[in-house]
Parts: C-alpha cells; structure tokens; sequence
C-alpha cells in the first residue's frame, strides 16, 4: 500500500475541521455549543442573580433577557440602548433594566463570541470576582461553536472623538482607523495607590490574549466614596472579593494587585465591553485620556452618528483578515 501523500494528509485535516465546524476558507460567526449558568450578586444592587448563556444563531447579536419579568424582556446589546452610566453600562428597554454588562460584553468581545443568549433574574449582571474571568471561564465551559456565516466587523474609516470638560478636567475618547483591535488608555486619579503604578497601558489584540493580559484586571473603589454611592443606590454588593478597595492611601486587599497595571488594565477591560456594545467587533484604535462609560457610548453615537466615518466588512478569505481576528479562535481557546 502507497503511503498517503502530504496532500491527502492536508485533505483530511481540513475535512476533519470541517465536520467540527471549522471552515479555513472564511472568517465565520461564533457561538458557544451548550448553555451554562451561574449564580452571583449584582455589585451595584447587592441582589442574588442567576445568569445563564445560552447559544443562539448567526447573526443573533448579543442579547440580554430579564426572564424574572412577565413577559421576558428581551434587550439586544447596542450603543443606542445605554440609558444610564453611572458607574457602569445599563441597558434600558421601556422600564425594564440590565446593569453592569461592560464585564460579559468584554469576555464575548475578548473571546470573539458574535451570537450569545444572556438570561438574567434580576436588574443587573453579577459582578462574580470584579473581572471578567469567571465569564471567561463559563464561555470555555461552555465550547465555541463556529457557524455558517461571515463574521462582520465595523471598520472605522476616519477619525472619530468626543470631549468632555477643559484644562485638568479634561477627558477624551477616539477611534482611528486600523487593521485589527488595539487600545491605548490613560487614567489619573491622584491617589497614592493608584498613582504609585503605571497610569497608562496599551493592548493590541495582535499581540497579547485577552484571557491572559486582560480578562483577570478588577475593577476599583476607594472606602471614603462608599457612603455616598450606597445613598445613591450604587456599590451595595461590593466587597474585598470583587473589587480592589482603598483607603485614603493604600490598597487594602490582602492579595494586592494581579497586574502592575491592574487599575489601567480594568478601565481597558471596561472599555472593550462598552465598545462592542456597537454590535460587531471593531477594526480600529482606540485612544482614551480618563475616558468611563458615558465617553465610551458618547464615541459609539458619534461613530454611528457619521455614516462616511464606518463600514461594515466580512472576509471570505483568512488571508485577507486582519491577522489579530485569525489568530484569536487558537490564541484565545487555547488558554481554556
């Protein structure tokens, strides 16, 4: 018997890819293969909550259902139904709310999840550790399942910014043409804590993983403003589990910080997830100078706003994709 050539070896390889659901040929849409759930507390409302993704089909979105409702309500994620920013992204459809989504959102983006089926019982997402690992970690339980359509992506044609404020006070967000996903972020709290590392941190999806360089940063809060938060109905649920907390001076959690960077790198986490709250992954740099939620969707309905400033693309052919999108099922799965 001849022995197989490196062509027929080749041949199978792809046709064993193909009956997985992996086609070489073409960017494709992503979804997860079987529901997974979870239980947590809402940081905000301090309420139990009980999550579950679900898989959903090509071209699905992500999209949030308030089952505790009669009847369910159903939110598809979009810049245009961000209703409220304060402290976090709230999603608002008639009187029905979902809190704090910026975390999931950034695991799906981070992930490259495109169709997601999110099931919540109560107002808001639970925060688990203050990051978006735990999301992460349910979306690898869960499998990815590739399906058969283009993957589409927003490709910024022209640079978009929003400002707010002047002089120390000053913030400003941007997005700027580029051929794959990169982000550059600086923050300034005048806090010894924060101040004593690094203020600013940039990430391209092209040569660092999200599960890994982003997906484990926390985010943060300093003890004298709980108070006032709590009067406001905000930061019910936080504790030394899921955030990092602060005095006047010095960070009080134990285990200190997971990255250097720890502060930076949760406000880029942030961002991710409020910007792919546009719909599809983004082909572009983003540039933020002490930019939060309400910038974030600000840039988004800036963008939206100027038809010649976007397109959206798809790509038949891998070899004409942004290499940082090609890479992420091996890079990112990989880690799982």
């Amino acid at each position: 018997m001849s022995k197989p050539s490196i062509l027929d070896e080749q041949g199978r390889g792809a046709a064993a890819q193909e009956a997985l659901g992996y086609n070489r040929s073409m960017l494709k849409q992503r979804t997860i293969k079987e529901l997974v759930r979870a239980t947590g507390v809402g940081l905000h409302s301090g309420r139990k909550v009980e999550l579950t993704l679900r898989p959903a089909g090509p071209d699905t979105g992500i999209v949030f259902r308030r089952v505790d409702l009669d009847p369910i309500v159903s939110i598809p994620s979009s810049a245009h139904v961000v209703g409220d920013t304060r402290m976090a992204s709230v999603l608002i459809k008639d009187d029905a709310r979902v809190s704090t989504v910026e975390h999931v959102m950034s695991a799906c983006a981070g992930l490259g999840i495109d169709n997601l089926v999110i099931d919540v019982t109560a107002e808001e997402i639970p925060i688990m550790d203050g990051s978006a690992s735990s999301f992460v970690f349910l979306l690898q339980q869960a499998g990815v399942q590739e399906q058969p359509s283009a993957r589409k992506f927003i490709r910024v044609l022209k640079d978009v910014e929003v400002r707010q404020g002047s002089g120390a006070a000053e913030k400003w967000a941007r997005l700027s043409p580029h051929n794959g996903y990169k982000l550059d972020f600086f923050i300034e709290f005048n806090h010894p804590a924060v101040d004593g590392t690094m203020q600013r941190a940039s990430v391209d999806f092209g040569d660092i993983t999200y599960v890994r360089d982003v997906a484990r940063a926390r985010t943060f809060g300093f003890m004298q403003d709980v108070e006032s938060l709590r009067g406001m109905g905000l930061a019910r649920g936080g504790s030394f589990e899921n955030a990092i907390v602060m005095d006047e001076y010095r960070i009080l959690n134990a285990d200190g910080l997971r990255y250097e960077d720890e502060f930076v790198r949760h406000k880029i986490l942030d961002a991710i997830g409020d910007l792919y709250l546009v719909g599809h992954p983004l082909l572009a740099s983003y540039t933020a100078h002490k930019s939060g939620h309400a910038l974030n969707n600000d840039l988004l309905r800036a963008l939206l706003a100027q038809p010649d400033s976007y397109e959206i693309v798809s790509f038949d052919a891998l070899d004409t994709a942004p290499p940082s999108y090609v890479k992420q099922m091996t890079r990112e799965w990989a880690q799982s």
